[in-house]
């Protein structure tokens, strides 16, 4: 299992797109995946738990993943976030 703290730096925060970028990266490995926010934890792979947690851009989130290539599920989660989910052109 890994944790990870990662922050929402991207403008809009975890809006609609965001969300469904994040929940498309995360559908791609076996691995489980969670973010919480405060008390409440949702599956990240559930774009309406996503966009439940309300995440405005500076929010700290942590991520849990679980499963065989969590890894590899990290690695791409903290790339979508760096990149500020290719929306910094916008």
């Amino acid at each position: 299992m890994i944790e990870q703290p990662i922050e929402v730096t991207n403008r809009l925060g975890l809006h609609a797109r965001a969300a469904s970028k994040l929940v498309r990266v995360l559908s791609g490995f076996k691995a489980q995946a969670w973010l919480s926010n405060g008390n409440r934890e949702i599956n990240a792979k559930s774009i309406m738990g996503v966009m439940l947690l309300a995440a405005a851009q500076g929010t700290t989130l942590q991520l849990r993943l679980e499963g065989e290539d969590e890894a590899a599920a990290l690695a791409a989660v903290i790339d979508l976030f760096e990149r500020r989910f290719d929306e910094e052109g916008e």
